[in-house]
């Protein structure tokens, strides 16, 4: 049984320094990966597939007949399902994508914003020990909604060098142009630095695992990223009130995903963590990914006792979590107080799995304490904001004044003649 601890300055202090996020043993891995990517980009692609993947390819992109095939292939269900997320998701981030405006201060000065979507968006989306058409859905919905001309997406390949019918599906649903069988660090350069095969992309984004997250912090000087989008983080924050099995259920829902997940409890009452332990085992047993959950809970799981409500809060706000999940009493109170998370789940009837799912808001978000900096995955991921500014001779004599008295005393004279000369001074 997972043990019970105290919410200690060491708990806080492992938990807050997962911020420092990539092993060193992964970035010399993917540094390695890169270097031979730069020597022979699509043959590598091809060695890494056969390497990782266990598969020969002859085309590393999906071909038309493999899209026809899938979608035949699929049930009905499941596709009407994947259509029914997509369309949830697109209700929202169309509430959120970013807007140009445009107005006049003054007479002769017109100031404004446009928005200009990138033309090309490469997606990651990952596979290995699950198939993911709803990361498909969370990455290309908000490009899609955004304005992007082209959207790519690479994703690992199956042995058998297919890419999974839903994955494959959804891409189609969500206006996926290309779909290539590229997985791990090496997806993230061929689509930052292109190759003969897959077309270099402007902006990348999607989650991934460690060494995918690693690849994208090199090429940032190359493309536009998203953010580090890791492994999975789940925080359960709770009052002591609320059930531990549904607490317990949350914790296993998220630790399944791979055993590099990092999912932990804080609670005021210690009966409520021990209560939520013998849950852990009790539904772990019966879980068909009993092993990945142990694993995970094992290695980064962790049940902890807070002095009071607002040592928890404190530690939930250093920790800064990809996933919060709000079990309490009155979890719109504690909303107001939340600064950190990536996305919130408030109440005991908002499971992780409904965000994952597609209930609207977004499912891809920042790992490894990066929700203290900033939010997931939106529309405005894959735009520019372009500010501009048109002034008649009056609206420039009507603004002068003050600028170039600014510009006298910051001693840059040619800006100030700049403006002189307009004016025939």
């Amino acid at each position: 049984m997972i043990a019970v601890t105290a919410l200690t300055d060491k708990v806080r202090a492992r938990y807050a320094g997962r911020r420092g996020g990539i092993e060193g043993r992964v970035r010399d891995t993917v540094a390695r990966i890169l270097a031979d990517f730069r020597k022979d980009r699509d043959g590598t692609l091809r060695k890494l597939a056969k390497k990782f993947d266990g598969c020969d390819l002859k085309d590393l992109e999906v071909q038309p007949e493999e899209v026809a095939a899938a979608e035949k292939a699929l049930p009905q269900t499941v596709r009407g399902a994947i259509r029914a997320m997509a369309d949830s998701v697109l209700r929202y981030h169309k509430q959120d994508v970013a807007r140009g405006f445009e107005f006049s201060p003054i007479k002769g000065v017109v100031l404004g914003k446009q928005i200009v979507p990138f033309d090309r968006a490469g997606l990651y989306v990952p596979g290995g020990l699950a198939v993911y058409p709803s990361s498909v859905v969370m990455a290309a919905v908000p490009a899609s909604a955004a304005g992007v001309k082209e959207i790519v997406l690479c994703t690992p390949p199956a042995k058998d060098g297919k890419v999974p019918d839903a994955v494959v599906y959804a891409a189609m649903v969500c206006g996926v142009a290309r779909v290539f069988k590229v997985g791990g660090a090496q997806a993230v350069f061929a689509m930052a630095y292109g190759t003969p095969t897959v077309p270099k992309c402007e902006v990348i984004a999607g989650p991934g695992n460690a060494y995918v997250t690693a690849a994208k912090k090199l090429v940032q000087d190359e493309t536009a990223i998203d953010f580090l989008a890791g492994p999975t983080e789940l925080l359960v924050l709770s009052d002591g009130e609320t059930s531990a099995k549904f607490i317990a259920a949350e914790l296993i829902g998220q630790a399944e995903h791979s055993p590099d997940t990092c999912c932990v409890l804080v609670t005021t009452s210690r009966g409520q963590a021990e209560d939520v332990a013998r849950e852990l085992e009790a539904q772990t047993a019966k879980a068909a990914r009993a092993e990945i959950i142990r694993k995970a809970m094992a290695s980064q799981g962790g049940l902890f006792v807070a002095a009071n409500f607002d040592e928890a809060l404190a530690f939930t706000n250093e920790f800064a979590a990809e996933h919060l999940s709000v079990s309490t009493k009155r979890p719109i109170e504690v909303l107001k107080r939340i600064k950190s998370a990536g996305s919130v789940f408030l109440g005991e009837y908002s499971p992780v799995a409904m965000g994952d799912y597609g209930a609207g808001p977004n499912a891809i978000l920042p790992t490894y304490g990066e929700a203290a900096r900033r939010g997931g995955l939106t529309a405005a991921t894959f735009v520019r904001a372009v500010s501009y500014q048109l002034l008649s001779r009056e609206g420039l004599e009507a603004m002068a004044t003050h600028a170039m008295t600014l510009a006298r005393v910051e001693g840059l004279e040619a800006h100030l003649r700049s403006i002189e000369v307009r004016l025939g001074r």
